[in-house]
């Protein structure tokens, strides 16, 4: 009996101990890990302060987001004819056997490949005005918008610009329900958000995630310009192929971005999705209902890219998210005249703060030749504050013109009378070369081919073989050259998808 009261009190004396030591640590912790509404509790000074945000039992509905989005988002099929010829600079290995060379033979006959793509778009105006990615419809000699409602409309192009990869189509329908634009600066990482599409030829799809970061480059629209504009929101809501061009919407059901694509190993969602910001898609698709094509603005500066080296840093002083580093000042760029510097560095702008090169161009991208806007950077230590005009690529202020060339996909350069005079011809056009995306990406011509003629006419120059261009319909056939090969060449150009 003793031995069990000995016990007995041992385990009282060491539960009163424990009980005593734990208060007496919980009253010198840190931090409060309580949920209270009571204003009048003292929280210490490096808690997180959730409670403002958010309540127990107060979960995010997304339902009235997704009910608003879903009828103002569409289905793109897109329909394209691929008439090519094998116009490759190789020689039959048969020669001259029969008479005449095979190759020579298959090249007088065109083959056409029937193909199709699919993918989404936001429809933004009650009278049809559809905003989706450059990539959905280039090349399309056929566009389909299929409504959440099965209703299917054909489309035409309004225009597209493959810099930043957005394009607007019509379709002739009223009353149709459409998307208000968020405002894309505003939005924070953590933010819930949701995209809407048609993946993988599904139904009309919503996803939620959050965004993940801002300001983020992918150097994938590269792949279809030679002047990419990359300022992507990144985020975790799946998104698969079919979705591209589909609208990134908040809680409230605003549009703050078009999505354009996704890092994967695979090809399909593993992870991370990027958004076209909308503050960059108004102003292009306002660009590109008014003029037809896209009003650029340009600094003028020459800075450093996402994957300068360790030792570039260094050289340069360069600290990453301080801004961004002024490598160079051309003469006749709106930084020089507004006497920036090499070694500036820029930090906001209109008082928006840039940390790198992606974000002043996204700021730089919602911007038209001949705005004046506000630049503060640093400079020996000290911040300063200029008025900037921006300029178009040319320099100047002026409204630039659609060029069906740029349509193309490839940069043209006007034969030299010194080249002209070996190869034996008049002049031509020469392809110094073709991007990944547009139209000449599509048909069996290389670098290099020299162009002689257009329609049946001869074209001496670039200004040449635009104007040609510009006065065709249907089908161009383009004839030509490859130095150093016998024979002449051609390709055809289907103008429908041009204009």
């Amino acid at each position: 009996m003793r031995t069990i009261l000995t016990v007995a009190f041992v385990s009282i004396i060491t539960s009163l101990a424990t009980i005593w030591g734990y208060n007496k640590f919980a009253e010198r912790s840190t931090y409060n890990y309580r949920w209270t509404n009571d204003d009048s509790v003292a929280l210490p000074a490096n808690y997180a302060g959730f409670t403002n945000n958010f309540q127990p039992g107060n979960a995010i509905d997304f339902t009235a987001a997704a009910r608003a989005a879903i009828p103002a988002t569409v289905h793109i099929k897109t329909k394209a004819t691929r008439v090519v010829n094998n116009n490759l600079p190789r020689r039959s290995p048969f020669g001259d056997l029969f008479g005449f060379d095979l190759e020579d033979f298959f090249n007088d006959r065109p083959r056409s490949f029937p193909q199709s793509g699919s993918g989404s778009g936001a429809i933004i105006s009650e009278d049809g005005y559809i905003v989706t990615n450059n990539h959905v419809i280039a090349g399309a000699d056929e566009i389909t918008v299929t409504l959440s409602n099965k209703k299917s409309f054909k489309a035409t192009v309004v225009g597209a610009d493959p810099s930043s990869d957005i394009a607007v189509v019509k379709i002739d329908a009223k009353n149709l329900p459409f998307l208000l634009y968020g405002n894309s600066d505003e939005v924070e990482v953590g933010q819930w958000v949701l995209a809407v599409g048609y993946p993988l030829m599904l139904e009309a799809t919503v996803t939620a995630g959050i965004i993940s970061a801002k300001g983020r480059t992918l150097d994938i629209n590269s792949r279809q310009s030679n002047t990419p504009i990359e300022s992507f929101i990144q985020t975790d809501a799946a998104v698969n192929p079919g979705n591209s061009g589909g609208p990134l919407i908040t809680t409230d059901g605003k549009l703050i971005g078009i999505n354009s694509a996704i890092a994967s190993p695979t090809g399909s969602y593993a992870g991370y999705s990027f958004t076209i910001p909308v503050n960059i898609v108004k102003k292009i698709v306002d660009d590109l209902i008014k003029y037809g094509t896209v009003q650029r603005a340009y600094l003028g500066i020459h800075y450093p890219r996402e994957n300068i080296s360790e030792e570039l840093k260094k050289e340069y002083g360069i600290k990453d998210g301080e801004g961004v580093y002024v490598l160079d000042v051309p003469e006749d760029g709106a930084a020089k005249a507004a006497g920036i510097q090499k070694g500036d560095i820029i930090t906001k702008i209109n008082g928006v703060p840039v940390r790198n090169g992606a974000e002043m161009v996204g700021q730089i991208a919602t911007f038209r030749p001949g705005d004046k806007i506000s630049i503060t950077y640093k400079r020996d230590g000290k911040e300063y504050t200029k008025n900037v005009v921006l300029r178009n690529s040319l320099g100047t202020v002026d409204i630039v013109k659609v060029n069906i060339l740029d349509k193309l996909g490839a940069q043209f350069e006007t034969l030299s009378s010194s080249a002209a005079k070996e190869l034996d011809v008049a002049g031509g056009v020469v392809i110094k070369s073709i991007g990944n995306s547009g139209l000449l990406s599509r048909v069996r011509v290389q670098e290099g081919f020299v162009i002689l003629k257009a329609n049946n006419k001869e074209v001496k120059s670039v200004d040449e073989f635009r104007k040609v261009l510009e006065e065709a319909s249907g089908t161009v056939k383009v004839e030509g050259i490859y130095p150093g090969y016998e024979g002449v060449y051609n390709f055809v150009i289907n103008m429908d998808s041009l204009k």
